[in-house]
């Protein structure tokens, strides 16, 4: 499969919403029609875009993946080829790839050129920090695998479980402010503020972020957090583990005073699916969603 000698293809195939993706699915529809994607080589940059590969049943397509694709389990046990941001050409280049799909923010751009000058596809997948996104990437990998019909069965249980969340409501009916915490240095905490995936994602299982003074992530000293006063700690699972759980988060001065830690609401996530937007981001939601309901 060689879609990289298509020009429309490649003139269409950005990181664009609306009228763009529309005619880079075209593109990408007409592109594969004569060919055969059960032979396809492909290689997976970016966790949620190799996720999106297994969820349309297409894993037995890959022989490489990033560092980053670590759900489900079985992309690690896959050739890697670095960290999707600090790519370098000949480690791909040895896997043979007829097919790379690059999540957005791959690169540097000079290697996906060079892989595009020896004759692979690249597919740039769309990224994005709110739940059209998820269904944006599938459509792009369905595409670009030949899988459409695989993708319109995937996109529809997403969209059912967008709007199974829409229908769930918070017991209060009041959204809980809640804190993200996806790190740890010394005696800060590394917390997500607004303009954030983690805020988009709080949203939607119906919390409101308890950070609203600056954008991006940032760390927060003890006596931020206090003033934050959350009602609920949503945190990375890994990180709570190497904290020593809910009692090592109680151990911490600024931590113990807050509402969520004396309630004892704290809730563990995938924060690599939660910030990915990839197909289970409107699993993930509803099972914060439900979190939240049991505390």
């Amino acid at each position: 499969m060689n879609l990289n000698r298509n020009s429309a293809v490649r003139s269409t195939l950005r990181f664009a919403p609306g009228l763009a993706l529309a005619i880079a699915l075209s593109a990408l529809a007409t592109a594969v029609s004569a060919q055969a994607p059960s032979t396809l080589r492909v290689v997976s940059l970016g966790g949620s875009t190799t996720e999106t590969v297994f969820a349309l049943g297409a894993e037995g397509l890959l022989v490489g993946v990033d560092q980053s694709s670590i759900y489900p389990a079985a992309a690690e046990a896959l050739p890697d080829v670095g960290y999707y941001r600090t790519l370098g050409t000949e480690g791909i280049l040895s896997l043979a790839p007829d097919l790379v799909l690059a999540a957005e923010g791959s690169g540097p751009p000079a290697v996906l050129a060079q892989l595009r000058a020896a004759g692979v596809t690249v597919v740039a997948v769309p990224g994005g920090e709110h739940p059209r996104a998820a269904i944006d990437k599938v459509r792009i990998v369905a595409a670009a695998l030949g899988r459409a019909s695989d993708g319109e069965v995937l996109e529809a249980s997403i969209q059912a479980d967008l709007e199974r969340l829409a229908a769930m409501p918070l017991p209060s009916g009041v959204a809980p402010r809640a804190l993200f915490v996806w790190g740890r240095g010394g005696q800060t905490m590394q917390v997500a503020g607004s303009a954030t995936g983690a805020q988009a994602m709080l949203e939607l299982a119906g919390a409101a972020n308890a950070i609203q003074g600056f954008e991006g992530y940032r760390p927060l000293t003890p006596e931020a957090v206090v003033a934050a006063a959350p009602e609920v700690i949503v945190i990375d699972a890994d990180l709570l583990d190497s904290l020593g759980g809910v009692a090592g988060l109680a151990s911490d001065p600024a931590l113990a005073v807050t509402p969520a830690v004396q309630a004892g609401r704290v809730v563990p996530i995938d924060v690599l699916g939660f910030l990915g937007f990839g197909p289970r981001t409107a699993e993930l939601a509803i099972d914060l969603r439900r979190a939240l309901a049991e505390r």
